[in-house]
């Protein structure tokens, strides 16, 4: 007992005290910045509109689910492809930047039906109906997936030199060849300062290696920027507000079949992800309880039709306002996972941040001139944690890896959503569709899964009855 009462971290119950809650909650904020920004960026939509509605969604959606769920709501990469798609379509050429984005929240709303829908069903038929159709042997290999689909992602930022988002970079010809090497010393000391922090470093500090780890890259930046004149920090879009408070561009949805056609189908792909995310949960902060000596049980896989009625609100939320369509969020499990603070005030204290700096201009300027080599570095620890909880998942359901059944189900789950993302860039060709890659894995391992199932029942019935 006396070694349990020494382990440290927070339950989701547990709330630290106010400094301590404030860092913490910086370092969520900071985990889930560059995949949220991101996602705005690629798709064109306004990047503190994107922020405010993640901090937004996530407030209601902690809300909606009592405080018992600590996920974070951040915009999902399973929307790029269909929102890019839709905004780029012929359709809409004539329109300007914020109609498009108006059009497109039509069909980020209704998707937000998909998720509600499947949550009302598990809540009606319990979560074992789900659990049929979404077992470890889905639910993991598409957390695998998530994570992995997003390694060229992370290796591409450690190197990048660019210094913003439309491929510019500061140095001459000449030192391309320095300028990128300096860029792998930048992200390889935060990725491996990172790792260490999280495994050595004790008691407070030992909680907050997300936010020690980038810090030490920057100064890392900062140091190669005076000796060698080469900057990789990031330069700020030139439509950045000059003062100092700026409120988000809201935008308001405007009804569009069109949108309706090529976003809602999408959300099916997030049942999946979300599912893996809340059976992810439940077993590290059952773990965390138990090595805390704590008699509690935190039954939050049996919240998962709360949760996916709190995930399909979140999308409701960020659609209204202008914010892409989105998910929990796999990093910021994976940082809770790290830290062992699954604390529900923290990531209230997150939500109100990310609201906070995306109206606060200095503020969401000095995170968005992070080097994409720091941002890189730490993006390989997290998405590969993404991917590593996957196999937790099968390993705590006691997966059977010697059933052909399973392998089928697994195997084709890997191949298709990694070869979508590495031979298609993400999106599969498939009669004349483009089928997002993680999708398109989602939903065939889930059919694959229905119909050997069924086959096993067919081919025991004639046992069972003689």
């Amino acid at each position: 007992m006396k070694n349990n009462n020494q382990t440290i971290g927070y339950l989701p119950d547990e709330s630290p005290d106010f400094f301590k809650l404030l860092v913490y909650a910086l370092q969520q904020f900071i985990v889930m910045f560059p995949a949220t920004v991101a996602v705005a960026i690629i798709t064109g939509f306004h990047i503190s509109t994107t922020i405010f509605a993640s901090g937004l969604a996530t407030l209601c959606f902690l809300f909606i689910t009592g405080r018992k769920i600590p996920l974070y709501y951040g915009s999902s990469f399973s929307y790029v492809a269909a929102i890019g798609g839709l905004m780029s379509a012929d359709a809409l050429s004539g329109y300007v930047l914020n109609d498009k984005i108006a059009i497109a929240q039509f069909g980020i709303v209704m998707s937000g039906l998909v998720s509600i829908a499947a949550g009302l069903i598990v809540k009606r038929f319990g979560r074992e109906s789900i659990e049929k159709i979404l077992p470890a042997t889905v639910t993991g290999p598409i957390a695998m997936v998530i994570g992995l689909t997003l390694a060229g992602v992370a290796l591409q930022d450690a190197a990048s030199i660019f210094i913003d988002n439309t491929g510019t970079i500061s140095v001459a010809e000449s030192q391309v060849e320095l300028a990128t090497n300096l860029a792998w010393v930048i992200s390889l000391v935060t990725l491996v300062s990172t790792i260490l922090f999280s495994v050595y470093l004790k008691g407070f500090l030992g909680q907050l290696p997300l936010i020690l780890g980038p810090v030490l890259g920057c100064l890392t930046a900062f140091i190669i920027k005076l000796a060698t004149g080469i900057d990789l920090f990031r330069v700020l879009p030139a439509e950045t507000s000059t003062y100092i408070f700026a409120l988000p561009k809201f935008t308001f949805p405007k009804p569009s079949w069109l949108a309706v056609a090529a976003i809602m189908p999408i959300a099916i792909a997030t049942i999946p992800e979300s599912t893996a995310h809340i059976y992810q949960l439940d077993i590290y902060v059952n773990d965390l309880a138990k090595k805390k000596g704590s008699d509690k049980k935190y039954n939050l896989a049996d919240l998962l039709g709360l949760n996916l009625i709190g995930d399909g609100i979140g999308d409701i939320v960020s659609g209204l306002i202008g914010g892409p369509a989105g998910t929990n969020y796999g990093e910021n499990i994976s940082a809770m996972a790290i830290t062992r603070v699954f604390s529900v005030p923290v990531l209230i204290a997150t939500s109100i941040i990310a609201m906070v700096i995306s109206c606060f201009t200095p503020l969401i300027n000095a995170i968005y001139s992070i080097p994409f080599a720091v941002i890189g570095g730490l993006e390989v620890y997290l998405f590969g944690a993404i991917a590593a909880q996957g196999i937790a998942i099968m390993i705590e359901k006691k997966t059977d890896m010697f059933s052909a059944k399973n392998i089928a189900v697994i195997a084709t789950i890997m191949v298709i959503g990694l070869g979508g993302q590495y031979g298609f860039n993400g999106n599969i060709p498939l009669f004349g569709l483009e089928v997002p890659c993680v999708a398109g894995a989602a939903i065939f391992g889930i059919l694959m899964n229905i119909i050997l199932n069924i086959g096993e029942k067919i081919r025991k019935e004639p046992q069972s009855n003689s």
